[in-house]
């Protein structure tokens, strides 16, 4: 950002807390500000912030930004969202909802899609499907179960997952395609192909 910010970088992998002290002040209040738009409450979203600054000092000889620390910070806020949210509601869809957030509300002509109503717009897609497909597009996504884990499951065979699971996404990507901005369809489906 500034020659100032290179310069306490500098000084925070030698182990200066008054460095860190004002990484800290000058980034804490805008990590806040970003991790509050998805934490249930504001004390995990302070909590979310007040680790990356642990993680910091931790891991500050090994930093290998010497500018600015805007994007690691912000990177590792997102992480700890993500996972903030899959501890509590083990639902892999948040992650999709992040993404979505951060790489395409600010298009423009891209309308801000809440949480709710975005996770509405998937399980619905996916009610639409036969009841095989929504069975292994939900072990395979929600249950983060592999391929092979879903056929014991189901009594199938892997092919017949496999095939049920290709056939799920293209159904998915023409239903989503009405709700949803395409880039957004290729990341979800993308994911589920995980």
């Amino acid at each position: 950002m500034t020659q100032t910010e290179a310069i306490l970088i500098a000084e925070l992998k030698r182990g200066s807390k008054e460095a860190f002290d004002r990484i800290y002040r000058l980034y804490a209040g805008r990590l806040l500000g970003y991790c509050l738009q998805y934490a249930k409450c504001r004390e995990d979203a302070e909590e979310m912030v007040q680790d990356v600054f642990v993680s910091l000092w931790k891991h500050r000889e090994s930093i290998r930004q010497e500018e600015t620390l805007r994007s690691l910070l912000f990177t590792m806020s997102r992480h700890r969202v993500i996972n903030a949210w899959r501890a509590t509601l083990n639902s892999p869809v948040y992650e999709d909802y992040v993404n979505y957030r951060n790489e395409y509300v600010e298009n423009e002509g891209c309308r801000r899609m809440e949480y709710e109503e975005y996770v509405r717009v998937v399980k619905a897609a996916i009610g639409r499907l036969p009841s095989t497909q929504q069975q292994v597009i939900r072990l395979s996504r929600f249950g983060l179960l592999s391929n092979k884990e879903i056929a014991v499951r189901l009594s199938l065979s892997e092919q017949t997952v496999r095939n049920q699971l290709s056939m799920g996404l293209k159904a998915l990507r023409v239903w989503l395609e009405e709700s949803l901005p395409v880039a957004v369809v290729m990341m979800i489906l993308n994911i589920v192909n995980k």
